[in-house]
């Protein structure tokens, strides 16, 4: 009789946690963040007639800024670390620090940012892109949300909860037109509503000569190994700056490819940090003849997050850098290397000249 009433008892909890579970799934599902394909943004900032650019000399910056809680100090489960995020006071010593590099940058025309949270349970609900643009009053700016997701549930220990974060573009001129393009789902549902919707951001500056400078801000896959799905990522961001360029047009991508550049090898030692090539290298094919791969090979931009930094032995590399169309001079490129202080990413500049 008691054995009856334990495998009747064991029966209910087990009926009861499968529809617990199956209620978290549909109310996930139900919820879930699904962007269409091509969607206009909002564009922030002061009131300001866009006008045509004169000049033709521009520096971007481009830097994922891990939302402020990859810091030196930290690793990441997810990067077969053991921690989740970082404590509040961790978290907003990263995001002062980071607020305090971008506001020196006063020399950069354009800053095209990565892991930028609204609100999120990984750094604290701090909205970021508020503070950040609290600091750039009199920029302008577009929000292109990529990670949106009420729950997620791991890891089992300390799971990463709420998420709301994405990708913001800075501009010192104003813009004329800001789009957010999706890229290709790469998991299947159920595991697709806790991942990334990856994207990148449009940003459209008329020109004194009739034409356009086109800046796009990309965030492209990571742990995705599959060629065939990273092919046709690549190819979305690829037929909108030939499509672009094809109509004389000035084209710049930057951001974090979570890819080798064609050919990399880094050079001069870089830096004293220890180098790993990535998983996936950029092919010298993916683009036609004259576009730049642009990027300084003498610093890494990613470290991997297996445990805290230690300049020498954390395994380095190049994720981060830009993609300029043929009519672009590059003048100058340089990784800051700030030894992954506030970020697990270094912040990436570029200088060029339209031709």
């Amino acid at each position: 009789m008691i054995i009856k009433k334990v495998l009747l008892f064991l029966l209910k909890a087990i009926a009861v946690l499968i529809l617990v579970f199956a209620g978290f799934i549909l109310y996930i599902t139900i919820t879930d963040y699904r962007p269409d394909e091509v969607e206009i943004l909002e564009i922030e900032g002061p009131e300001a007639a866009v006008k045509p650019l004169v000049a033709d000399t521009f520096s971007l910056l481009c830097w994922n800024i891990g939302y402020a809680g990859l810091g030196a100090e930290m690793d990441f489960f997810y990067d077969n670390g053991k921690q989740v995020r970082p404590s509040k006071k961790m978290s907003r010593k990263y995001l002062n620090n980071i607020e305090q590099f971008i506001a020196e940058q006063d020399s950069i025309n354009f800053f095209l940012l990565q892991e930028v949270d609204r609100k999120a349970r990984r750094s604290h609900h701090a909205n970021e892109v508020d503070e950040i643009m609290d600091i750039m009053k009199n920029d302008h700016s577009v929000f292109a949300k990529n990670y949106h997701c009420q729950f997620v549930p791991i890891p089992l220990y300390g799971p990463l909860g709420y998420v709301k974060g994405g990708m913001l573009s800075i501009s010192e001129f104003p813009i004329q037109e800001a789009t957010r393009y999706a890229y290709p789902l790469i998991a299947s549902w159920p595991n697709k509503l806790f991942l990334l919707d990856r994207c990148f951001i449009l940003s459209r500056f008329p020109l004194e000569n009739g034409k356009d400078l086109v800046i796009l801000n990309t965030h492209n896959s990571a742990y995705v190994v599959n060629k065939s799905l990273r092919v046709k990522e690549l190819q979305i961001i690829k037929d909108k700056m030939i499509e672009e360029y094809k109509k004389g047009n000035y084209v710049i991508a930057g951001g974090d490819w979570n890819a080798n550049p064609p050919s990399f090898k880094p050079e001069n030692g870089f830096n004293g940090h220890k180098f790993f090539a990535s998983t996936v290298q950029m092919d010298n094919n993916t683009m036609p003849d004259g576009w730049k791969w642009a990027y300084d090979a003498t610093a890494p931009t990613n470290r991997q997050n297996y445990k805290p930094f230690v300049k020498g032995e954390n395994p380095t590399t190049v994720l981060d850098y830009f993609l300029v169309s043929p009519n672009i001079d590059v003048l100058n490129t340089k990784t800051i290397d700030l030894n992954f202080k506030d970020s697990d990413h270094n912040p990436c500049f570029i200088k060029v000249r339209l031709k």
